[in-house]
């Protein structure tokens, strides 16, 4: 560990439970067999985040007392026994697990159902450590070029990236997507040259940012709150071809399914809070021969692509990031985003 100051306090965040976030000294992070340290570069903070904070934890993900933080880029500063394709100094991104590769699911290449993911949490720290798993299958080099905050919005987007795959998008398809938060505005992103987007939202500014980003039409929920009947007035009387909802509220999963036509896919993405549940028509979920889904998370190939979408410049993902901001304001960003006073911030250690 000879690149960390070891007579330095090493901060990092750890949540304790229902807005309960604390930044904390901690020991030193040493590389296991097979992990690497690396001392992170910048953190994104995210919706996922965001919820977690507010709920005070996350079904899948983590358990209080916990490190803090998914989304981040750094520098390899220390190597575990056995790691031969890394250097010291290599700029890298890591995904936030790594799916075990022999269970039932991983056999058939459904990575993210796999019940043995290797979660890793903790990016909000001056130095994070990187668990086997994830250094085998989930470990990127960086191009030097590319900055940080650019490199940390790789998992939100690898996410992003699974979702349109599973969201049976032809091109030409009229999509709507429910949510201006990062995750709406990367959808929009992502399908602008495939699809006609409808974007909704409830914050002019972030709206703007998504006709920046390819949105063909933008509209406030406040001003218009009938979204399905406005959906089927643009679109002949029939609904969306693809229904997208990125909130995570389950009354808007029954509105995403409300503006679906017959025949659509309708991909909930939102994770919802536990033990919630919503209503469906059985009569048109029947006789509209609609594709109801959820998806989750996203998988070794998303990650790859994801990160050479970013690297490639073509999109201006760094509309996303509305500011950078030191570790010790932490807190004090969640509450900004629990306002929609920030989309996502850098936070620099």
């Amino acid at each position: 560990m000879e690149l960390i100051d070891r007579f330095k306090a090493l901060l990092a965040a750890l949540l304790y439970g229902q807005e309960d976030l604390r930044l904390e000294q901690v020991a030193d992070p040493t590389p296991a067999a097979g992990e690497v340290v690396i001392q992170v570069g910048a953190a994104t903070t995210c919706g996922t985040d965001l919820k977690v904070w507010r709920r005070g934890g996350h079904a899948k993900m983590l358990k209080p007392p916990t490190l803090f933080g998914h989304e981040g880029a750094g520098r390899i500063v220390a190597l575990g026994a056995g790691v031969t394709n890394w250097q010291v100094g290599d700029r890298i991104v890591a995904n936030n697990s790594a799916p075990c590769m022999k269970c039932f699911f991983c056999q058939r290449q459904e990575y993210s159902l796999c019940p043995n993911l290797t979660w890793n949490n903790g990016t909000f720290a001056e130095y994070l450590k990187i668990p086997a798993p994830i250094v085998e299958h989930n470990l990127l080099q960086i191009p030097d070029e590319l900055p940080w905050e650019l490199a940390a919005m790789t998992e939100p987007l690898a996410c992003v990236l699974h979702g349109v795959a599973r969201s049976n998008i032809k091109p030409k398809d009229r999509v709507v997507v429910l949510g201006d938060g990062a995750i709406g505005l990367m959808f929009v992103a992502a399908l602008s040259e495939k699809a006609e987007v409808l974007l909704w939202g409830g914050n002019n500014h972030r709206l703007e940012i998504g006709q920046k980003l390819g949105a063909t039409q933008t509209f406030n929920y406040h001003q218009i709150p009938d979204i399905p009947n406005l959906v089927k007035e643009l679109t002949q009387g029939w609904g969306a071809d693809v229904a997208i909802e990125a909130t995570g509220v389950p009354s808007v999963w029954e509105t995403a399914i409300a503006c679906a036509r017959p025949g659509a896919t309708v991909n909930l993405f939102g994770g919802c809070p536990r033990d919630t549940s919503i209503t469906v028509n059985t009569e048109q979920l029947h006789y509209s021969e609609l594709t109801i889904k959820g998806v989750f998370h996203n998988t070794p190939e998303y990650v790859r692509e994801a990160l050479a979408l970013i690297a490639s410049r073509k999109i201006p993902f760094e509309l996303l990031i509305s500011e950078q901001r030191p570790l010790k304001d932490l807190e004090q960003v969640f509450c900004e985003m629990k306002a929609r006073q920030v989309i996502k911030a850098a936070m620099i250690p």
